[in-house]
């Protein structure tokens, strides 16, 4: 192979045109200079994230799918990949689940699904960690944010349980389904982490001072550790990554890529955009592939924060530079999936795409609409990494 390959996957990257930026997406109306020439000098088009029928695309299937995985058979869970990435061992017969700190009423409706994105969340979880289940060991770990990591460890445990988590706010914690005996865990330790979230000296003090408590934990993703072909095994290339989010390291771990820790890269507003690509730089001469991972658009879409959405995607292209003058490297630029900031949440409109480093088809910006005319055309993103090998010789 003689052209070694930056994947950069912008998390929630694409959108739809919103009135308040002129009928632009957030990507559109950013000025982008850096990704503009990208564009110019190399070949764009759309990618159609991978989702179930009838559903919206998970962060998790996409990822798998841009990888070349079929996620039907390759997703082993969310609460897997979640752990994984918080750099928690998982043993056979683990059942592994990724949570949220929420926050309920007394009649277990739904305030706000994420506790206001609480991030100070180690003492609550080092309380959790003392419940004791019979029959079951219980691992709780901190995630990215406001997320967890649950583990139960124990003798025949199933997967087969359903979430809590209606995905909205306003309503009831759903009831959760499934194997009996599991189902009976489940809701064991979430009315105990409920009654020590309740009572917990930390959410009294958010109380008082007109915070939001993080008084419930919000669970889905049910699975065990399964056996995938490596992406080193699959494509014959040595692979490493760069990630904030616990989700997106679970992933490269999962798939066998070699972590490139950097300093302050968090997966949020603040990560160290600038340390990402430099470590980028610096790593590409000892792999032959580095998939980069930039979290905090999908978060602030999901909010619904357009116009902050529009300045971190400036942002990112402001530290871009220190790999525009690579030689012998492709760079790919496209997100996972869209996420619509005037629905608040995942949507099923294609990303835009890049490949800087080959062919140039003239697109003039790197945006949904410009990346349509381009010469990739609309590519299933199971395809992507077959086009992106199809522009390296040696494939």
């Amino acid at each position: 192979m003689s052209k070694k390959i930056i994947l950069i996957v912008i998390d929630g990257l694409g959108d739809e045109p919103i009135p308040q930026l002129k009928n632009k997406t957030p990507l559109e109306a950013a000025k982008t200079p850096n990704f503009d020439f990208l564009a110019k000098n190399g070949v764009c088009g759309l990618v159609l994230p991978w989702h179930e029928k009838g559903k919206l695309p998970t962060s998790e299937d996409t990822h798998l799918a841009i990888f070349g995985y079929d996620p039907k058979k390759s997703n082993p869970g969310r609460g897997v990949l979640e752990v994984l990435g918080i750099g928690e061992k998982i043993k056979k017969g683990d059942v592994c689940f990724r949570g949220n700190f929420a926050t309920v009423d007394e009649n277990s409706v739904i305030i706000d699904r994420r506790a206001e994105r609480i991030e100070d969340t180690e003492d609550l979880i080092e309380s959790l960690n003392r419940i004791k289940i019979k029959g079951v060991k219980l691992i709780v770990r901190k995630a990215f944010g406001h997320r967890i990591g649950v583990i139960f460890r124990g003798k025949n445990l199933s997967t087969k349980v359903s979430s809590n988590d209606p995905k909205k706010v306003g309503v009831k914690v759903l009831k959760i389904k499934g194997q009996k005996r599991m189902v009976k865990i489940l809701e064991e330790f979430l009315e105990k982490a409920r009654a020590v979230l309740e009572n917990h000296p930390k959410n009294k003090k958010r109380i008082k001072e007109g915070k939001l408590p993080a008084n419930y934990i919000l669970v889905r993703g049910a699975g065990k550790l399964k056996k995938i072909e490596s992406f080193k095994e699959k494509y014959g290339l040595k692979a490493g990554f760069i990630a904030g989010g616990t989700l997106y390291k679970g992933i490269g771990k999962y798939l066998g890529m070699e972590e490139i820790k950097v300093k302050g890269a968090n997966g949020t507003i603040k990560t160290n955009l600038k340390g990402k690509f430099l470590a980028a730089k610096k790593a590409i001469k000892n792999f032959d592939f580095i998939f980069l991972h930039i979290k905090a658009c999908d978060n602030l879409a999901e909010d619904g924060k357009f116009l902050e959405k529009k300045e971190f995607i400036e942002k990112i292209d402001q530290n871009l530079k220190p790999i525009l003058n690579l030689k012998n490297v492709l760079i790919v630029i496209t997100g996972d999936h869209s996420t619509c900031s005037l629905r608040k949440s995942h949507c099923n409109l294609p990303n835009p795409i890049l490949i800087y480093g080959a062919k140039k088809d003239g697109c003039k910006k790197f945006s949904e609409r410009e990346c349509k005319k381009g010469k990739l055309g609309i590519l299933k993103q199971i395809d992507l990494m077959k086009k992106i090998f199809t522009l390296t010789k040696g494939f």
